[in-house]
């Protein structure tokens, strides 16, 4: 039995789940998020309690067991709490503005990098260097930071750039100086 599959998902008091065959839909104060499950995955509700089960011992299944128990109490927390990703920006003249709903990046190049951000999401600018994105859907929330810092990721010999925070940069060593003959 997966370790991770097998743990049971609380459900808070504000957040409804429905269950409808495969298909699973959690609605929160957050928002609202749905999802298919395959075929040989299936979810059982009672009372505050879901859990996620198989339906046979297949290779697949045992595979898809916790992944959809993962993803499922994802939905879960994200329509409650909400998930939250922050970015730091390092760099002379390297900074972060909010233009509306929109996030505006001066990072070096000859022009603005204006990022829209996508339904669900909103971007938060502290200090000019620190952008969080927030969102109910993790996915959502991960592929854009991922955007946002793939917009000028952190080089190895200074580290300028756009890194997620706590994210250790390997540095190298760069050139020495001119070697005695």
């Amino acid at each position: 039995m997966s370790r991770i599959g097998k743990r049971p998902i609380t459900v808070p008091a504000k957040v409804q789940v429905t269950i409808n065959g495969a298909k699973i839909v959690v609605k929160g104060p957050k928002g609202e998020l749905f999802r298919s499950l395959p075929p040989n995955i299936s979810v059982a509700q009672e009372g505050e309690i879901l859990s996620v089960n198989r339906r046979d011992e297949t290779r697949q299944s045992r595979q898809l067991h916790g992944l959809c128990r993962t993803l499922v109490a994802n939905m879960v927390e994200g329509v409650s709490q909400g998930f939250q990703r922050r970015l730091e920006i390092q760099g002379v003249g390297y900074r972060a503005a909010l233009q509306g709903r929109n996030l505006v990046l001066n990072m070096g190049y000859s022009h603005q990098v204006q990022i829209v951000p996508p339904d669900g999401i909103q971007f938060a600018v502290e200090g000019n260097t620190n952008v969080i994105v927030t969102g109910y859907d993790k996915e959502i929330v991960g592929n854009t930071a991922a955007q946002i810092r793939a917009v000028r990721p952190p080089e190895p010999y200074k580290g300028k750039g756009i890194r997620y925070s706590g994210e250790a940069v390997r540095r190298k060593a760069g050139k020495t100086g001119k070697g005695k003959k």
